[in-house]
């Protein structure tokens, strides 16, 4: 029963951060909209989001046992609680800087706690990868509701309207009640301790010394690449499909839900597909699939007109067929996750979850900074168009993965598959 309560809170915590996460390119048109701000100096919002996750779990991710798992979750919630309340109460696009940050300390915390803390309750590898896959699945259902939750706030008719910042009460409230119940909720950490005659020094070290295994190098690299294309999409899509399908912005924010969508039933039939199917050519039909969405859907948004009475069913098709490339694009990370982690010893897990969080912000980052850079230097098809190039190389380091995972241990990938989040 303890166990049950436990993941209830897991999975709430999960379900909080997805939303918050996941807001950064709805606040992105937002600000634009509220405070004048160009693009490439909005696209800094995923910066101050992926950063910080990146800089904290570089360098608590070895030694957060000796925190302790729960207490790091009470802080992480507490901060985006007090940053949340500074949304509405103080509106201003550095305001929207610093609950980025915030949100990116916190789940740096949150992620490696979680992630750790699964193993702790999990009775067995299948039971621990069905936990995971439920874990993810209400990730997704995160970030499906911020899309929408967003929209019921966003006044269409005023862009400069401040209404959309009442969401912050809402979800202020949320995290708060989060944190009162794991606050109450009792957990037995002593499984995690690390060894007494370890140091911090020695710890990280261990860490560090990991990266350098050539299996570990190549899967980071790959990791940030697909992290890389999938901000890069999520991050400026109502952007695009604002300005570029001339949609209105509650509907654009509501139409990118489809992408949301798309990755959860990707993510959700990925844990199917790769426990009957090698994982090696289904990485490969989906990067192949990701390249023909983008050749396929974009030629279709040129030279659309604004229309302020678009409905849903009078919206291009583009702005639905675009989206599907999450379709594509979700199994990837999950099961070169599911790889890298059967390939390793247990007591390495955390270490390596570390550096994934650290390599998935810093391609998150990248991926948004870059394509908002060329989204208001030339334009929002040729930023989506450049996509095309870090699929091709994901394409190319997948080979070079395989045969570092065969030469490592000759398990292939045929370990538990985890479906994961790059964010």
């Amino acid at each position: 029963m303890q166990s049950r309560r436990i993941l209830f809170i897991l999975f709430l915590i999960y379900f909080v951060f997805a939303i918050l996460l996941n807001s950064v390119g709805t606040v992105i048109l937002q600000v634009i909209n509220n405070y004048g701000v160009t693009k490439s100096a909005a696209s800094v919002l995923e910066g101050f989001k992926d950063l910080p996750i990146a800089v904290v779990s570089f360098l608590v991710a070895s030694f957060l046992p000796r925190i302790g798992y729960k207490k790091a979750m009470l802080i992480g919630l507490a901060i985006v609680t007090l940053a949340c309340l500074a949304m509405p109460l103080v509106p201003a696009f550095a305001t929207a800087k610093l609950l980025f940050l915030c949100v990116g300390v916190s789940f740096a915390l949150i992620k490696v706690s979680v992630y750790s803390t699964l193993g702790l309750v999990a009775t067995s590898r299948r039971h621990h990868a069905g936990i995971m896959n439920t874990l993810e699945g209400f990730f997704m259902l995160g970030v499906l509701c911020a899309y929408w939750v967003f929209s019921w706030f966003i006044d269409s008719a005023d862009p400069r309207s401040h209404s959309w910042l009442n969401v912050y009460w809402l979800l202020a409230a949320l995290c708060a009640v989060t944190f009162v119940l794991l606050l109450a909720t009792r957990f037995d950490e002593r499984l995690a301790a690390l060894p007494a005659e370890s140091t911090p020094a020695q710890d990280f070290a261990a860490m560090l010394k990991l990266f350098f295994k050539p299996l570990v190098c190549i899967f980071v690299i790959t990791a940030f690449l697909y992290v890389l294309i999938e901000q890069s999409v999520g991050t400026w899509l109502p952007t695009f499909n604002n300005e570029i399908l001339k949609l209105p912005a509650a509907m654009s924010v509501q139409v990118t839900s489809i992408f949301a969508a798309c990755l959860a039933v990707g993510r959700l039939s990925a844990g199917i597909v790769l426990r009957r199917l090698h994982w090696y050519p289904v990485m490969n039909a989906c990067l192949v699939g990701m390249g023909a969405v983008v050749l396929l859907a974009l030629p279709l948004t040129h030279d659309a007109v604004a229309n302020p009475d678009v409905t849903w069913t009078s919206a291009p098709v583009a702005a639905f067929l675009f989206p599907l490339i999450g379709l594509f694009m979700a199994p990837i990370y999950p099961g070169i996750n599911s790889v890298m982690l059967s390939s390793l010893p247990q007591h390495q897990h955390s270490a390596m979850t570390g550096l994934l969080v650290i390599f998935s912000a810093l391609g998150g980052t990248t991926g948004s900074l870059v394509t908002g850079y060329i989204f208001g230097a030339f334009s929002g098809h040729f930023a989506f168009y450049l996509t095309l190039v870090p699929i091709a190389v994901v394409l190319v380091m997948l080979y070079f993965f395989r045969r570092a995972v065969e030469g490592e241990d000759g398990l292939g990938g045929t370990g538990p598959v985890i479906i994961g989040s790059s964010h």
